[in-house]
C-alpha cells in the first residue's frame, strides 16, 4: 500500500491548497481514484483519502460533483459503519459524508466533466508554506523542542512561531508531507500539531493530521546555529523570530500526473 498512499498523499497535498481544488474535482480521473480509495483496508491510506474530500469540499461549488461521483456516498456510507475504523478516521468520514449529504443544487452529468487542467504546485513549485496549531506550545521551552522536532526533518526549509497564537509556518519542499512534520513534532510528547487551513468563507479551520506510522526522513547532519539569548515573551518579538536552512537541492522527478495515472492503470480497472 506505500504506492497507493504516496499517491493520494499528493494528491491531498495539492488539494490543501484552494486554487488547486476546482480543477482536482473537474479532472476525469481524481475522484474515481478517491472512490477507489475508499475501499481499502489500510488506515493511513483511507485517512488520507477522507482528508483530500474534506479539503475539496471545503469549496461548496465541488459538493455537487462530489456527491453525484459514482460510488461516492455508498462508499462514504459504509465507512461510517465499519466499527473496526479508529476513532479518527470514522469521525472523518462521518464529517465528510455529512457535508455531501447536505442539500445542495445538483450539477448535470454533461457539466461534471471538463478536460483536465494544470495543477499549481504539481511539477513547477519547489516549496510551499504549511501553517499548523501546535497545542502546548505555552513555553520557550516547548518552543526549543518543536525547533529541534522541526530541524531534523528532511525538506525543512524555515519555520516561524506566533507564540500568542500557538501558530507556526513552516517552509517546506513540496513533495514532503503535512504528516511528516506532525509526526516529528509528536515525537516530543508533549506537543502535538494540527493543520490551519481557510473555508471557501475565508474563515480558518483545524484539520486533524495522523503522524503514527507515518516515516519521518531525517537530516543526518545539523548545521550549527548561534545560541540565542533568552527574552520575554511578545507577539510582535515572536512574529519576527525565524529558524531557516539553506534551501535543499530539489530531487529529480516525473510529475504527479504521470506518476498516478501509472499507478491507477496498473492496480485498478475502471
Amino acid at each position: 500500500m506505500n504506492d497507493a498512499l504516496s499517491v493520494v498523499g499528493q494528491l491531498r497535498d495539492l488539494a490543501s491548497e484552494p486554487q488547486n481544488r476546482e480543477a482536482i474535482v473537474q479532472d476525469q480521473g481524481c475522484l474515481p481514484g478517491l472512490v477507489l480509495f475508499l475501499d481499502v483496508q489500510d488506515e493511513d491510506v483511507l485517512f488520507a483519502a477522507l482528508q483530500t474530500l474534506r479539503y475539496l469540499a471545503e469549496q461548496p461549488r465541488n459538493i455537487p460533483i462530489m456527491s453525484n461521483e459514482l460510488g461516492m456516498m455508498v462508499s462514504l456510507e459504509n465507512l461510517t459503519e465499519r466499527a473496526c475504523l479508529s476513532g479518527e478516521v470514522l469521525s472523518l468520514a462521518k464529517e465528510v459524508h455529512g457535508i455531501l449529504s447536505a442539500p445542495v443544487i445538483r450539477t448535470p452529468e454533461r457539466e461534471r466533466r471538463k478536460k483536465p487542467q494544470f495543477f499549481i504546485n504539481a511539477t513547477n513549485k519547489k516549496a510551499k508554506s504549511v501553517t499548523l496549531h501546535i497545542q502546548g506550545l505555552d513555553s520557550t521551552d516547548q518552543r526549543g523542542l518543536c525547533e529541534e522536532a522541526l530541524l531534523k526533518v528532511k525538506g525543512v526549509i524555515s519555520f516561524t512561531f506566533q507564540m500568542a497564537t500557538k501558530r507556526c509556518t513552516v517552509r517546506i519542499r513540496s513533495d514532503l508531507t503535512t504528516e511528516s512534520l506532525a509526526s516529528a513534532i509528536a515525537e516530543t510528547k508533549v506537543l502535538s500539531a494540527k493543520q490551519v487551513v481557510k473555508n471557501e468563507a475565508g474563515e480558518e479551520i483545524l484539520l486533524a493530521l495522523k503522524p503514527s506510522g507515518v516515516e519521518v526522513q531525517q537530516n543526518s547532519v545539523l548545521p550549527d546555529y548561534l545560541p540565542e539569548e533568552e527574552e520575554e515573551e511578545s507577539p510582535e518579538k515572536d512574529l519576527g523570530r525565524a529558524v531557516s536552512r539553506p534551501a535543499a537541492q530539489q530531487d529529480g522527478s516525473g510529475s504527479w500526473i504521470n506518476a498516478a495515472a501509472s499507478f491507477l492503470s496498473k492496480n485498478f480497472y475502471w
